[in-house]
Formats: C-alpha cells, structure tokens, sequence
C-alpha cells in the first residue's frame, strides 16, 4: 500500500506581485508623507491666498520703523515680494528698477516692496543693499522658508505680486527690464 501525503502544496506568492505590492506601499506613504509636510508647511499657489510668514527686516531697512512684522500686518496693500541674492548677476541687473519703481509707489502707501534675501551672508547682502542704494523693506530668508512658503519655482530673482485681500496674483520668475515692466506687474493687482 502506498502512502499518500495529504497535505497541501504551498504556493508561493511570484517575486513580481511582491514587487509591485512593496512599490505601491511605498509610494503611498511617500505620497501621505508629502501631503502631511504640504498641510503642516503651505505653499502659496495663484489665485489663492499666501499663507502667513514672518519677516524679521535688516537693520536699517525695516518697514516705518517695525523690524518684524507678518505678511498679514499688510493686509488692504499690494505687496511685490522680489526674492534676490547678492550672488545673483540677474539680480543686480533689476535692482535699479526696483528701487526706482520703489521710489514712485512708497509715498502713496498702497503700495510695499519688500525684498527678501535668499540663502546669502549678512556682509554680502548689507554689499548688495548699498551698492545699489535699496531703500525698500528687506529680510533675510537664511533658512529659505519665506521662499518655500512662496512656493519658489526656479532661482532667483522671482517677484511675488499679492493683492490687498492677501492673494496670490502673479509671479514674476527672472529679472524685471524696465520701470514700465514693473508698474504693468504691479496693475494686474489693482
């Protein structure tokens, strides 16, 4: 008599289905993962309102005299957010228009330019600041969280423009070219 083994055969799940099953976990959590980083740090998108920051000013180049203040505290103006570099030769190329277009809109009020450091020393933006003679507002952004916040999309320069309702209308990527460039920029807010 013959004996039979009446135990099942086990079968193995194929190395490809494992694969596929590993993959997608893996892309689920890193998808979860940045939806979690985007809620707990968000980004300005067109059109929507930009999340609030802080800016903490250079000394010498705060906002009437107020050397930290949050982008809400200029809630009813227009805010140019031009994000700079002391290394950055496009830079410098658009740094006598800002300050022009600067001197044209401050007395008014409605109005505020403030520009915002990215990743740079103190000396090398206190060398930029002067050898163009900026007057504006402006802030360092060391850490590169204002930048992140406004959701920097390739390097600088990048001009952010916000209404006076806090929105998001407009971004600017690479150097403005004349006063005349910037004051149509500055229209699609108003």
């Amino acid at each position: 008599m013959t004996e039979t083994n009446n135990t099942p055969k086990r079968v193995g799940v194929p190395i490809w289905v494992q694969i596929v099953i590993w993959v997608s976990l893996v892309g689920l959590l890193a998808l979860m993962g940045f939806g979690l980083q985007r809620a707990r740090n968000p980004m300005a998108e067109l059109d929507q309102p930009v999340p609030d920051f802080n800016l903490v000013f250079y000394e010498g180049y705060e906002y009437n005299n107020t050397a930290e203040m949050k982008l809400s505290d200029f809630q009813g103006k227009i805010v140019v957010i031009n994000i700079w570099a002391s290394w950055c030769k496009p830079c410098e190329q658009e740094a006598p228009e800002l300050e022009q277009a600067w001197q044209s809109y401050k007395d008014a009020g409605e109005v505020v330019f403030i520009g915002v450091d990215y990743v740079d020393t103190p000396a090398g933006a206190n060398e930029y600041l002067t050898k163009f003679n900026i007057t504006f507002p402006n802030a360092p952004d060391l850490k590169s969280v204002i930048s992140s916040t406004l959701n920097r999309q390739m390097g600088v320069p990048e001009t952010y423009l916000i209404d006076r309702e806090g929105v998001l209308r407009q971004v600017k990527i690479g150097p403005f070219s004349s006063v005349e460039e910037i004051d149509a920029f500055i229209n699609i807010a108003r």
